[in-house]
């Protein structure tokens, strides 16, 4: 196999759903070969596509564009999801192991504000976006996103963000990694949280729920989260498990108090929600969580790693020194 052609048939594979569908398109122009074959060559040029990244990690990013002028703000949004793996008890008739394991992978996504804009539709489109996934633990994720964000701007920018949806492994990871920059709960998980908190305080009545929810969604969105989280505290939560249910979201508002300025983040023309690592999310779970599919460790990272190395434009480098 020529590397022209390995290079073709790797590109093409991490933009189809699988390594058969891949071996389709080959196909089609011209080059037919066996999905294992293209499997074997993702181990291979993604191995070796890891291997550069950690060399990279290493080293002080180079700034892509630094004749660009200083962003007024940089984003970086987190977020995980959860892949199927094959457990220890995998293959086997008979086994007391675990055949599955479920194991989350974390998300992350950098962009500059200019680089938002919308179609005419009115539809929200990133012209340039950096996206890296990782396996390990947030240190790892953390190591990845500003490697790459610093490469984007990051270090220019005069103000950072970061959203999330309120699981505490993101906020401490920001804490740790960007400890200079501003925190917001994603809206839309902020309005789920009242949601669940409203029909157990209104004992399931979907008409008094909705009336007490979007009543307090209103404040929360136009700068009176204060009077909302104030009246959150006062709840009192019976021994019920309604009443269970209600010190929960209780503790999650209390949690979150400090992120939720919406109003003042909106009117700066700053994003109050995480959509672009939520759909980042989203277009992994159609790749790696298709039916049927159990991946190893090795081969996930491996197929993860050729893929970043296409979106984040570490593709010729790959390639190059073939």
């Amino acid at each position: 196999m020529s590397p022209v052609l390995e290079e073709k048939l790797a590109f093409t594979v991490t933009l189809s759903s699988s390594y058969e569908a891949a071996a389709q398109v080959a196909g089609k122009w011209g080059s037919e070969v066996d999905d294992s074959v293209i499997h074997a060559l993702v181990q291979r040029a993604g191995s070796k596509a890891e291997v550069q990244t950690q060399e990279r990690l290493k080293q002080v990013p180079r700034e892509s564009y630094p004749q660009r002028q200083g962003s007024e703000l940089a984003l970086l949004m987190v977020d995980g999801w959860f892949a199927r793996f094959r457990g220890p008890g995998w293959g086997k008739k008979k086994t007391n192991k675990e055949r599955v394991e479920w194991h989350e992978i974390k998300n992350g996504v950098f962009y500059l504000q200019e680089q938002a804009g919308r179609t005419e539709g009115g539809r929200g489109v990133l012209t340039s976006k950096t996206v890296v996934r990782s396996q390990g633990d947030s240190t790892d994720l953390g190591r990845r996103l500003h490697w790459e964000a610093l490469r984007g701007g990051l270090g220019r920018a005069k103000e950072k963000l970061v959203l999330g949806d309120g699981i505490a492994w993101i906020w401490n990871l920001k804490a740790n990694r960007w400890p200079d920059a501003r925190e917001l709960l994603d809206f839309w998980h902020g309005g789920q949280h009242l949601w669940g908190l409203g029909r157990a305080y209104k004992g399931m009545d979907e008409a008094k729920a909705k009336l007490w929810v979007e009543k307090r969604l209103h404040r929360l969105r136009h700068g009176r989260e204060q009077r909302v989280l104030k009246e959150i505290s006062r709840l009192k939560a019976s021994r019920s498990q309604a009443g269970k249910m209600v010190q929960k979201e209780k503790n999650y508002f209390a949690g979150q108090a400090q992120r939720m300025n919406y109003k003042e983040i909106a009117d700066r023309g700053w994003p109050i929600g995480s959509g672009p690592v939520e759909s980042s999310c989203r277009q992994d779970q159609c790749r790696f969580k298709r039916p049927g599919q159990s991946w190893t460790r090795t081969g996930f990272g491996n197929l993860s790693a050729l893929d970043q190395a296409r979106r984040n434009n570490h593709w010729d480098e790959l390639w190059l020194s073939t």
